[in-house]
């Protein structure tokens, strides 16, 4: 079909291909909710209004019809599974569009990554718009799979689902003028810029938006969010499995501010997604919270669609493709049926449709470490050492001083303190490099825990109560080829395979979540009080996320942007 078909249909000259009639629709353009029929033909809706026939008719009988969801910001990776497995966790929730950074895949295989997300997305069912990946590595304090500058970027400026230049997470290295981050700046210089600057604040904050950076979602305060939005950026709220950022920034949201304002999940795992949903959860919040349900839907859809330029989405209007959503009730926003494309793909919480399986692609090998060599003994070189902190639900983290544990001249775990050891084993070269430290907050009172997920280099991290058993995690991971492994002394009690870069698996997203739940459980057993814990090990070398991180290169103050002796 093409335009001349489309006016037809929307001249009432032919019969449309589908006619939902009698809906309440929530018109995120005017701020009304009126009864009309949307008449949709070839993919788009053509017109609002009564006198239309179709091929198909389908009366709504007063249901609410509003514009299909847009996460503003989303590692898809962090599903652990492929994109084709995330749609069909996200579409029965109402999200039919989502713009994504693949950089944790790009971290470890570079544009082979890239072109390997931007395939598995072809011809789904979900919109996939990617920003191009900024930071790759994050910084020079860490070994990652891949390094891409900008002329690695450059074929992508182009690409028609290519949005813009993702998260500029050396942030420091923006506002300081750094020549590599500039290039890729000035590359993009006509597309979107996504910012990443976590307490960012004065005059260095007045230079990273001065470079050119549009958004933030890093904001975990009203006073830092306020702060950024009054100098022209677009807050994007967050709400992940591990970085719960809504309700404290709901306070932040008024009539008149609301137009600057979307909603993203930026990592969420299989069991948030497929139990309580990606940003319908956040609507639902919102107006539980008393936002209006008129300002949460512009936030969770129109909002996203005007700041990256997607004309067609957000919105329902003739013109605009047919991604809606169905429902009884704004207050308890929960799609009936989603549409994308005019297309029933899902209904009462379930896809339309049997799965679909992907072809092959062969990628590299990504884990290759040194295991015969491993070391993760410390000895002694004072009394007190730095420990990373974690804060509950939240990604920033504390830069503590403690007592060190001594035994025979070597620093240890301390179980009794919860400060357990914290290695971070370099999986992209076989280098051998291994950064040593302690953390606090995991609980363990034996055995270990790993994972190759430690965003954004995708190091294998692994923090345990003795060397043997990290020893013996290390080792299952790379005998999976990538994963994660819970593990009692020379006893693997449970894992996870996740053979694509070592951060996802091409199985159905229902078996992955049944084994990362199973992971879980079995760290409870041995200790673990935390939701998640293996999602809150992936952020502890995430270097660019205040204050104190590990990454294969040793402890790094974030806040200082340089190494750190783990001595004191």
């Amino acid at each position: 079909m093409t335009i001349v078909d489309r006016l037809a249909a929307a001249r009432g000259d032919v019969a449309a291909d589908l006619v939902l009639r009698n809906g309440q629709l929530v018109n995120v353009i005017s701020g009304e909710i009126y009864l009309t029929d949307i008449v949709i033909h070839d993919r788009h809706v053509v017109a609002l209004g009564k006198g239309y026939s179709g091929v198909r008719e389908v009366d709504l009988a007063g249901k609410y019809v509003t514009p299909g969801l847009i996460d503003a910001h989303v590692h898809i990776e962090s599903s652990l599974v492929t994109p084709p497995e995330f749609a069909r966790a996200v579409l029965p929730h109402g999200v039919t569009t989502v713009v994504t950074d693949p950089h944790e895949i790009a971290n470890v295989l570079g544009l082979e990554g890239l072109r390997y997300m931007l395939e598995r997305a072809k011809h789904g069912l979900l919109n996939m718009y990617v920003m191009a990946s900024s930071c790759v590595p994050a910084t020079d304090m860490e070994t990652s799979g891949a390094r891409l500058e900008a002329d690695d970027l450059a074929p992508l400026v182009d690409h028609p689902w290519v949005l813009g230049l993702a998260e500029l997470m050396n942030y420091p290295g923006v506002a300081l003028g750094d020549e590599g981050m500039l290039d890729k700046i000035a590359l993009f210089k006509q597309r979107v810029l996504d910012g990443h600057a976590p307490d960012m604040t004065g005059n260095m904050l007045n230079a990273y938006v001065a470079a050119g950076v549009q958004s933030e979602h890093e904001c975990t305060s009203v006073a830092e969010a306020r702060e950024k939005l009054r100098l022209g950026m677009t807050i994007f709220i967050r709400e992940g499995t591990t970085t719960r950022n809504l309700k404290p920034l709901l306070p932040l949201i008024t009539a008149e501010n609301h137009s600057a304002i979307c909603f993203c999940t930026d990592d969420r795992i299989p069991a948030d997604l497929i139990d309580h949903g990606s940003i319908d959860y956040m609507l639902r919040s919102a107006i539980a919270a008393g936002i209006d349900p008129m300002l949460a839907i512009r936030m969770g859809s129109y909002n996203t669609a005007r700041h990256f330029g997607l004309k067609k989405h957000g919105a329902l209007a003739p013109g605009k493709y047919a991604d809606l959503l169905v429902l009884p009730d704004l207050q308890d926003f929960r799609p009936e049926q989603v549409y994308r494309g005019g297309v029933l793909v899902a209904q009462e919480g379930e896809m339309v449709g049997e799965r679909r399986e992907s072809r092959r692609i062969d990628l590299r090998s990504t884990v290759n470490i040194q295991s015969g060599e491993l070391d993760f003994s410390i000895r002694a070189k004072g009394e007190e050492i730095r420990v990373i902190g974690t804060v509950p639900d939240q990604v920033v983290t504390e830069h503590l001083v403690q007592q060190a544990k001594i035994v025979d001249g070597f620093a240890v775990s301390d179980i009794e303190r919860d400060i357990l050891k914290f290695a971070m084993v370099e999986r992209h070269r076989a280098s051998g490099n291994i950064g040593l430290g302690f953390i606090k907050g995991f609980g363990l009172r034996r055995g270990a825990i790993a994972g190759s997920v430690a965003h954004d280099h995708h190091n294998l991290a692994v923090i345990g109560v003795d060397d043997e058993s990290m020893k013996t995690a290390v080792r299952a991971i790379a005998e999976m080829g990538g994963g994660l492994a819970l593990v009692d002394g020379a006893a693997v009690l449970a894992r996870l395979p996740l053979p694509v870069a070592g951060l996802l698996s091409e199985l159905p997203i229902e078996a992955v979540r049944a084994q990362y739940d199973s992971m879980i459980e079995a760290a409870r057993e041995l200790g673990n009080r935390m939701s998640d814990p293996f999602m809150v090990m992936s952020f502890m070398g995430l270097e660019v996320i205040p204050k104190l991180k590990l990454t294969d290169l040793g402890l790094v103050d974030v806040e200082k942007f340089q190494l750190l002796e783990l001595f004191v």
